[in-house]
């Protein structure tokens, strides 16, 4: 059944009434080191295969993946007082791209693309954490150089990735090829996904738990249809469960606009999508799902939020906006407080023009559900940011985190005249979010800002490290600690 607008109107306006003010929290920097970084070039704009250049690592401290020169990368590991421990270099050739970044309790480990003559390949190499102490190249799949490019995605402990490529046929995928690895890169299952009986158009992509098993989601169905697929290394059982979140809704057919899967550690899947009518493009409605493969494996599907007129009205109050319907919204992360409750982020994004327009990203649509799936809240978190052509999206958007029902985005923003990273905090119960505030380091809003995303990350609740350039007449990078009370 839909979800009345007016029980989440109601609900967003108690959140409204529960807002804090600003004043309430005081950012203080208390530390900097200097920081060197040389701006990336990247082929797609729109999509950062490494959004997050920093880990935190459960012991205290961080890994930094930083662009130090032409041709070369370096990993760097920090304590939490910005003192660098160790530094190791992982040079680049001309055709060759940093692919994958993540790390586990012991190692970093950075996934290398290449593209030379007839094949593409993926290869990775391990650093110790303890010593920085990098390993050989390790080839982790390889495909020709016709074929879609192959990809890889690590298990959120880091202690497993899997590689694969895809196999086509007429430029249509039939099948994945994939083999799993554990953290320090030995083979541990050579798996083939196949997709013969999807038909036409579809997506998929592979996710991998903490303990090697697989995840393979697919959007198909003529993309009305959620599936997911588990796949166990010692088994050759294969699990499936799917959806239907698409159809024919008031003789209007609705499909899939756009997805998004979470896998959670204990390898429960959460799923949402943004469903539109295919005819007119309008936002037909938000629907989540819950995939639980434990026990007798279950589903859990949410009742479906409507995008009804009331909502496009609630948006424009928010955001200031004049907008004549919902567009350019997509779906950027799914989070879980410590209750199990889900908190679901959309994001507006668009370019004013063509290929050579500034990347604009404005209001975050935030949705939240109660521990049984059931919507509770809803929030419109107004923000305007403006990046150069050449950094896309890359630079602007959100970095976001999650501490027991609070969740913490940090954005780079100019508000009242002043460019600075600012911090919103947001109650996973209830939706109640404070108003932004500046984190003090005074960003300046160069031209290729997008380190400044790429590099905030949480030590702790109230700890953030990031990377400034305090002002445009310094060349100079600063890495900065900043407590927040």
């Amino acid at each position: 059944m839909p979800v009345r607008f007016s029980y989440i109107l109601a609900t967003s306006l108690l959140a409204a009434s529960l807002q804090l003010a600003s004043g309430d929290l005081i950012a203080q920097k208390v530390k900097s080191a200097s920081f060197s970084y040389l701006p990336e070039k990247s082929d797609d704009r729109y999509n950062q295969r490494v959004p997050s250049k920093t880990l935190i690592l459960p012991g205290g401290g961080f890994v930094i993946l930083a662009h130090k020169a032409a041709g070369e990368y370096t990993i760097e590991r920090y304590d939490a007082d910005l003192k660098r421990l160790w530094s190791a270099a992982v040079p680049l050739t001309s055709d060759q791209a940093v692919d994958g970044f993540a790390r586990s309790a012991e190692q970093a480990v950075v996934v290398v693309y290449q593209k030379e003559g007839s094949v593409q390949t993926l290869s990775a190499h391990t650093i110790s954490l303890a010593n920085g102490q990098k390993s050989g190249s390790k080839k982790l799949i390889e495909t020709g150089s016709r074929d879609r490019r192959p990809g890889v995605s690590f298990s959120s402990d880091g202690t497993k990735l899997v590689a694969w490529r895809y196999l086509t046929r007429e430029a249509q995928i039939k099948a994945i090829s994939a083999t799993v690895f554990d953290e320090k890169l030995q083979k541990l299952k050579d798996r083939t996904y196949d997709f013969h009986d999807q038909g036409g158009f579809f997506s998929t992509t592979v996710h991998v738990g903490n303990d090697g098993t697989q995840y393979v989601t697919l959007v198909g169905d003529e993309m009305k249809k959620l599936t997911v697929r588990r796949y166990h290394n010692d088994s050759p059982d294969i699990k499936v469960m799917s959806v239907s979140v698409g159809g024919t809704f008031g003789g209007k057919v609705v499909n899939v606009f756009d997805s998004r899967f979470a896998l959670q550690p204990d390898n429960t899947l959460y799923a949402a999508a943004i469903c539109n009518e295919r005819e007119s493009g309008l936002y037909h409605s938000l629907k989540v799902i819950k995939f639980d493969f434990s026990g007798e494996s279950e589903m859990k599907f949410a009742p479906e939020v409507k995008f009804a007129p009331e909502y496009l009205a609630l948006v424009n109050k928010a955001s200031g906006a004049t907008a004549k319907r919902l567009e350019d919204v997509y779906l950027t992360d799914l989070f879980l407080t410590e209750e199990k409750q889900l908190v679901v982020l959309a994001e507006k994004k668009f370019e004013e023009g063509g290929d050579d327009s500034p990347g604009h990203t404005r209001e975050l649509h935030v949705f939240g559900y109660n521990e049984f799936l059931t919507p509770s809240w809803q929030r419109i978190v107004a923000k305007d940011q403006v990046a150069p052509a050449a950094e896309g999206f890359s630079s602007i958007g959100y970095r976001a985190a999650m501490f027991g029902s609070e969740l913490q985005l940090v954005t780079w923003e100019k508000i009242k005249g002043k460019s600075d990273l600012y911090l919103r905090r947001l109650n996973g119960q209830n939706g109640a979010v404070q108003e932004p505030k500046s984190l003090g380091l005074n960003v300046a809003a160069d031209q290729n800002p997008s380190y400044v995303k790429d590099f905030t990350g949480w030590l702790d609740a109230k700890t953030i490290v990031g990377v400034s350039r305090p002002s445009k007449k310094s060349s100079a990078l600063m890495l900065n600690k900043i407590v927040v009370k």
